[in-house]
């Protein structure tokens, strides 16, 4: 790393430099190598500075930045520039852009086009559905999902990408190689290898109160809708659609039961104005570049080549009308001609079989 990176990155550690200070600095003086030598009285006439902030920057080390860059390095994280040729355009037009993100994983997924899927940490059963519906669904067509790899409905959305193939990136609240919560150490590592995990925070910072907020605004920042699956009435993902409409991105809520104290959220937003997902697809229409990363045809001939070879032949029938998606048992009687009960009959067996699963509403899919 050169010496202008080098002082960039330090000066991106100072406490309490934010996007506007930084700003302030690189414009007085160009290179940032250059602000170590600049006068203690002179930095405190620049607009926003105090003489405590401009003690802090007299008293920062490149060291600090050199530690950054070891600590990165040895984690296989990659720290990412606005010049950086990967670094996602996308941030560098939001209103309070990171000056520095760090990347472990596949970094090229952060110029691919995104849909945030967010929503409460303690989640009902309906929303954990929902939520791994629209996230198959959206990551099966080549749409990247991004969430913020906390427990609930996050993870969920997470690993639903991954279920099916597609991508997903996971936007920290801290740095790389502290895993938060510490039951979602599978899904970081899962995610790190097949995936990306980001962060605008240095490897091994804590999470802190105030670095969420921060993080749900990059959530928002990288994806062209954000989708709040559901969320109480002081939810984080009601601060992440928040942060969606500063930056003029689409917001999209589920409607849930007015009874429901995790639907009080994603209700004012449909009130309020956010269009309702009444279906995956209606996700779809906001990517016309969107197209599914397998043929339904070859789908159909891989659940084939699964299928246990002691189903019955009506039971091998069945079992390859249900698709991915949910179907009701209705539906499935006319597709074979045949009556309810004996469906019924036959989804026990290959629900016995390990082969479907019932969701809620009484209807099955594919597992």
């Amino acid at each position: 790393m050169d010496d202008e990176r080098l002082a960039y990155l330090t000066l991106t550690q100072v406490p309490g430099m934010g996007p506007a200070r930084l700003k302030t600095l690189l414009t007085t003086y160009p290179s940032p190598f250059g602000v170590f030598s600049a006068p203690f009285e002179f930095l405190c006439t620049l607009s926003g500075f105090s003489r405590a902030f401009a003690t802090a920057i007299k008293e920062t080390s490149l060291e600090i930045g050199r530690k950054v860059f070891r600590d990165a390095s040895a984690l296989g994280v990659e720290v990412l520039f606005p010049d950086h040729e990967r670094f996602p355009a996308q941030l560098a037009t939001i209103p309070d852009p990171p000056p520095v993100l760090f990347a472990m994983g596949d970094d090229s997924l952060a110029s691919r086009p995104s849909i945030a899927i967010v929503g409460s940490r303690d989640h009902s059963s309906y929303g954990g559905e929902v939520c791994r519906m629209l996230s198959r669904t959206v990551a099966s067509h080549c749409v990247v999902v991004v969430s913020g790899m906390a427990r609930g409905l996050d993870a969920v959305a997470h690993r639903a990408a991954l279920e099916c193939g597609g991508d997903t990136i996971g936007v920290l609240g801290n740095g790389h190689g502290v895993i938060y919560p510490a039951a979602n150490r599978e899904l970081y590592n899962t995610v790190a290898q097949r995936g990306l995990l980001l962060s605008e925070f240095p490897p091994g910072e804590r999470p802190h109160t105030g670095s969420f907020p921060r993080r749900n605004r990059l959530i928002s920042g990288l994806a062209r809708v954000t989708v709040v699956v559901e969320a109480a009435g002081g939810s984080g993902a009601l601060i992440t659609a928040g942060t969606a409409l500063d930056q003029g991105r689409e917001v999209m809520a589920v409607p849930g039961s007015i009874l429901s104290p995790v639907s009080v959220g994603t209700n004012r937003l449909i009130r309020d104005g956010a269009a309702p997902v009444l279906e995956p697809t209606d996700l779809l229409h906001h990517f016309p570049e969107a197209k599914p990363i397998i043929q339904e045809e070859t789908f159909r001939l891989a659940l084939e080549a699964t299928l246990p070879d002691t189903l019955t032949p009506e039971e091998r029938h069945l079992a390859e009308l249900v698709g991915r998606d949910a179907v009701h048992p209705d539906q499935l009687a006319i597709r074979c001609n045949q009556p309810v009960c004996e469906v019924l009959a036959l989804l026990s067996a290959l629900e016995i079989a390990g082969v479907v699963e019932q969701c809620p509403g009484q209807v099955f899919r594919r597992v």
